[in-house]
C-alpha cells in the first residue's frame, strides 16, 4: 500500500501525519510542488517482458508527461535482490541529494521510498506498483530501495546526463527510517 508520512526535520521518532489514502497522497504532495499518480497499464505486463512492452503499456501517459514537461528520453530499470550490487546501488541514493532536473519515477512493479525535504519538513514516500512520482529539478530528496531491492520502473528524462546527484551534505538522511524489506504485489 502506498504511504506518506510527513515529519518535522528535526523529529524522526514520531510522523506529524500519515496518509494511505492514494488522494490524500497526491494533495499533500502536490502542496509542496511533488506530482503523484496512479497509471494503469493499457495492455497486460507479463514477468520478464522486455523494455518496449513496458513503455508500451504505459505509452498514454509516457506520452501526455512527455508533452506537458518537455520530457525527452524514457528507459525502464528493475533490480532484484539477488542483484550482486545491489548494497551499492542502494547506498548510492541513501544520502541528501539534489538533481539539476525531475526525477520522475513510475513504479510497473514493486516497491520504493522516496523522501523530500522541504520547507522544515521530510515527506517520506513509499511508493508501489501503479505509483508515479515527480520530483521537482533541485529538491532535496533521498531514495531507499531497501536492504532487499525489488522494483521494475520507467524513468523519463529531459537530459540523462543531467541526472547526476549533487550531494547536499546535510546528514539528515541518516536520521530518518529507511525502507524495510518489502514484496508488494506487481507483475515483476
Amino acid at each position: 500500500m502506498s504511504r506518506l508520512r510527513i515529519y518535522d526535520d528535526a523529529r524522526a521518532d514520531a510522523p506529524l501525519s500519515t496518509h494511505t489514502d492514494h488522494a490524500a497522497i497526491a494533495r499533500e504532495l502536490a502542496a509542496v510542488g511533488v506530482r503523484f499518480e496512479r497509471w494503469e497499464a493499457s495492455q497486460a505486463v507479463v514477468p520478464g517482458a522486455s523494455q518496449e512492452d513496458v513503455v508500451a503499456a504505459y505509452r498514454g501517459d509516457i506520452d501526455r508527461l512527455m508533452r506537458e514537461e518537455g520530457y525527452q528520453a524514457v528507459d525502464v530499470i528493475s533490480l532484484e535482490p539477488d542483484h550482486p550490487d545491489r548494497a551499492a546501488l542502494r547506498q548510492k541514493f541513501l544520502n541528501e541529494h539534489t538533481h539539476s532536473e525531475d526525477e520522475v519515477r513510475f513504479f510497473v512493479a514493486g516497491a520504493g521510498q522516496f523522501t523530500l525535504h522541504l520547507g522544515g519538513k521530510v515527506y517520506e514516500v513509499l511508493c508501489e506498483s501503479g505509483d508515479l512520482i515527480g520530483v521537482p529539478d533541485r529538491t532535496p530528496h533521498w531514495f531507499d530501495m531497501s536492504e532487499s531491492p525489488y522494483f521494475v520502473a520507467i524513468r523519463l528524462f529531459t537530459n540523462k546526463e543531467g541526472w547526476v546527484a549533487d550531494f547536499t551534505g546535510d546528514d539528515i538522511a541518516s536520521r530518518f527510517p529507511r525502507m524495510a524489506p518489502h514484496r508488494p504485489t506487481g507483475v515483476a
